[in-house]
């Protein structure tokens, strides 16, 4: 079977991170699962934001988990990446538009963080909520083993990025290398989840490995090379 795409923070490449135009257009694109990271605010809310603080996404600055939702909402999470205005992407509003597109979310939570377990817990509850095929990933082994044991029916993926470990621990899924991590070993790959994967050589390479899950900012491009690099019997 060919790796199902991930849409990394929507699509990426194109659109701002983590925007609703991000998503939708990931979606648009044919994308099989969107991938999130998910920072707590300081009155208690999720929002997608991959950085500490908001000053390389945003006309703004500051700590994400020293902000309410309301001061982040101040802020314009679109226009530094040539796109329209945009406020910042709550986790519940992700949610809904997975929920209504029917695509897998990966969601992921950061850490280290101030909150700690907080996040995992937060995480939980949202997904009670929603109807969606999600998927839970961290590069925090604490954190994975955390959400497991609060949702053990959610397929967790333990993301690496320095080694890639002799054997995943029981409350981990899926292994989460980076595609640096498949180059450098060679009899590895089968059922993983790579990122961050948009160069034809390295798609080719999770198409050879057997990859599960391929996160790319760049879900067409991608999708039309991994087509050339597929059998008729893959198609």
């Amino acid at each position: 079977m060919p790796p199902e795409l991930v849409a990394h923070r929507g699509a990426s490449h194109a659109r701002p991170e983590h925007t609703l135009a991000a998503y939708e257009l990931a979606i648009a694109q044919g994308a099989d699962g969107v991938e999130c990271d998910v920072r707590l605010t300081r009155d208690g809310h999720l929002v997608c934001v991959h950085d500490r603080t908001i000053d390389r996404t945003s006309g703004g600055s500051g700590v994400v988990s020293a902000m309410t939702l309301d001061e982040l909402r101040r802020h314009d999470f679109g226009t530094w990446h040539g796109g329209e205005p945009a406020p910042v992407l709550t986790f519940d509003e992700l949610l809904g538009l997975v929920a209504d597109s029917g695509v897998r979310l990966f969601a992921e939570t950061k850490h280290p963080v101030r909150y700690r377990g907080e996040v995992e817990r937060k995480v939980a509850e949202a997904l009670d909520g929603h109807r969606v095929d999600a998927v839970m990933m961290s590069f925090s082994v604490a954190a994975v083993r955390r959400f497991k044991a609060l949702r053990p029916d959610v397929p967790t993926v333990l993301l690496f990025g320095r080694a890639w470990p002799q054997r995943l621990p029981p409350f981990a899924d899926i292994a989460g290398p980076g595609v640096h991590l498949l180059r450098r070993y060679p009899a590895r790959g089968a059922g993983s989840y790579c990122w961050t994967v948009d160069e034809a050589d390295d798609i080719a390479l999770c198409v050879e490995r057997g990859v599960r899950f391929l996160a790319t900012n760049n879900p067409a491009q991608t999708r039309g090379v991994l087509g050339a690099n597929l059998t008729p019997d893959q198609l």
